[in-house]
């Protein structure tokens, strides 16, 4: 199969191996390297579309795709029943779920127990998707178990069954087998789309089972309300097995309050962080932004839930709790956290979301919110943090924003959210680290052309430009408000004149993006010079030189985690390595 030589590709590549041919490794290099390439139209960038294509493609009975995942797992040599060893925590949502895992994990490691976590998708290498005590597994390690997976279940087939299953079901048995084999304490599992017919939910007994913010996403696959995507979502309570949920609007709640009625699950309500934090010290989170509290306080009840099963001494004190206000489910425990919860909570690292770099004059604010209620936040946390930062003492100071977008998500509606950051210059490119890359195989998507992708960032720019147009008519008939105690500015410093409504580009892929941003400044992305023509455009050879003289230039990159992940390959090159 094409995705399978694809893949392994991307799996050989990540591993550091003697020579060719000195290892069973090179062996598989060496018969991988005989077979043709895949023929697939372009070289794109890494993405779920792929997966989702497929899964809408073979659809079919979403049911007879789960015992589909059960025989794939019975054929890799494991049985459901295997998986109840690896004491999972099952997490689902829309928004938040991978930081709520982030969260569980690290309070949990900060207990001394060796854990695994299971997300998706990943950044910049697919090794990340696979932790063991929050790091991703060795190059050496995937490989192994990659290859010990691929043949076992080449020996297989036979048939009546396809030989291998698709990318995201092979990971996610992989990450199974990796689990049990290295004897982790506990698994944290991120829920891949939705989660009654997601491949993660064979998992038959968790200890405990938690639902994050919901909100409207994938609605080709789970619906066009969010109370049908709650339906969705419920599907991993489990009878019998504690289930915790953030507060949710009354309708798509009280559908997770059915579902866990049906089979007698009980699902409880999160407290807010306040009330855990009421008569102690205010925790600190290590992942910025006011969302993030809804995260923790949900994380919290997951650890505190589990180290409860595992008759863990150290839980903190429950707290005396008399409701204000009468609840829609009932509350879970309020407890003072625990040193160990607390320094969970701090110490979490979760590359990606609310994260930023500072280099010299340029600052990167990174944050993969891709539907309308996560980009929502990220406005909020943006603008929060320029509140913050330091102001230039002179000079003139430049916003920049780069954006895409992907899949069925309305992008003029993300890009209307972004308008009040009142940026100078709007960037667009596809999810593609380079043009033509040998080294990109984390980041193909052989489901889509570049002409297609750089089409949709067209669009995008189009979507900007007639929000553009629309802002500066409202703002030609809006009186200033200068007096004292009117609304103030939303501007954060003198910057200048604002570009036109022009002021929007499209490259072909990130690099040329970010070196057409950063300008030379940034003192670890050091690109050879842009390439010939790029600035030809008028909009970018003056924005270059307002780059170039620019104080202080904030750069917000968001819209898709693949866009974030492919800045983050470019800026940071250790995440590589």
């Amino acid at each position: 199969m094409w995705w399978a030589r694809s893949h392994l590709r991307a799996a050989l590549s990540l591993a550091a191996v003697p020579a060719r041919g000195a290892t069973p490794e090179g062996a598989a290099r060496r018969e991988l390297s005989a077979r043709p390439a895949p023929q697939e139209p372009g070289m794109e960038y890494q993405t779920n579309a792929s997966y989702l294509e497929q899964v809408k493609r073979e659809r079919g009975d979403p049911q007879t795709q789960l015992e589909a995942m059960e025989v794939y797992l019975a054929r890799s040599g494991l049985q459901v029943e295997d998986l109840d060893q690896l004491n999972i925590i099952h997490v689902t949502g829309t928004k938040g779920k991978g930081s709520t895992c982030a969260f569980t994990e690290h309070i949990l490691r900060n207990y001394g127990l060796k854990t695994g976590f299971f997300s998706s998708p990943h950044l910049v290498q697919v090794r990340e998707r696979i932790r063991i005590n929050g790091q991703p597994i060795s190059p050496e390690l995937f490989t192994k178990h990659f290859w010990r997976l691929y043949h076992q279940l080449e020996k297989t087939k036979d048939g009546s069954c396809v030989s291998m299953p698709a990318y995201f079901r092979f990971l996610t048995l992989m990450a199974f087998h990796v689990f049990l084999q290295e004897k982790v304490d506990l698994a944290v599992v991120e829920v891949g789309i939705g989660g009654a017919y997601d491949c993660t939910n064979i998992i038959r007994k968790p200890v405990v089972c938690g639902v994050s913010s919901l909100g409207i996403d994938h609605t080709s696959l789970l619906g066009d309300t969010v109370e049908k995507i709650a339906w969705q979502k419920g599907g991993i309570f489990k009878h019998a097995v504690p289930a915790f949920t953030v507060l949710q609007p009354e309708g798509p709640l009280a559908v997770l309050r059915d579902r866990a009625q049906q089979i007698s699950c009980p699902l409880y309500l999160c407290p807010p962080l306040e009330a855990l934090e009421e008569g102690g010290q205010p925790l600190t989170l290590g992942l910025e932004g006011e969302h993030q509290r809804s995260n923790a306080a949900l994380a919290l009840q997951l650890a505190h839930c589990w180290l409860q099963w595992r008759d863990h001494q150290d839980v903190g004190k429950l707290k005396v709790s008399r409701p204000s206000v009468p609840w829609p489910l009932p509350l879970a425990p309020v407890f003072q956290p625990t040193s160990h919860m607390r320094h969970g909570l701090r110490d979490t690292e979760w590359p990606g979301r609310t994260q930023v770099l500072r280099r010299g004059p340029l600052t990167w604010y990174l944050d993969g919110a891709h539907t309308t209620s996560s980009v929502q936040a990220c406005v909020r946390w943006f603008r929060q943090a320029l509140q913050r930062s330091e102001r230039p003492n002179c000079g003139p100071e430049v916003r920049v924003l780069l954006f895409n977008s992907t899949g069925d998500r309305d992008p003029a509606a993300l890009l209307k959210l972004l308008q009040p950051c009142q940026f100078d210059y709007a960037v667009f490119c596809p999810n593609l680290t380079e043009v033509a890359s040998t080294d990109n195989a984390d980041q193909q998507n052989f489901m889509v052309t570049l002409d297609q992708v750089l089409l949709r960032c067209l669009q995008h720019q189009q979507h900007w430009s007639c929000l553009d147009e629309e802002q500066a008519r409202r703002d030609l008939w809006r009186p200033s408000s200068l007096e004292p105690g009117g609304p103030a500015p939303l501007r954060l410093a003198p910057r200048g004149p604002r570009p036109c409504s022009s002021s929007s580009l499209v490259f072909s892929c990130i690099s040329h993006a970010l070196q057409w941003i950063s300008q030379g400044r940034d003192p670890i992305f050091q690109p050879p010079s842009l390439p010939r023509g790029l600035l030809a455009h008028p909009t970018a050879s003056n924005g270059a030189s307002v780059l170039r003289e620019a104080t202080a230039i904030h750069v917000l990159v968001t819209g898709s985690l693949h866009l974030v992940g492919g800045v983050l390959k470019l800026l940071e090159p250790s995440l590589t390595q």
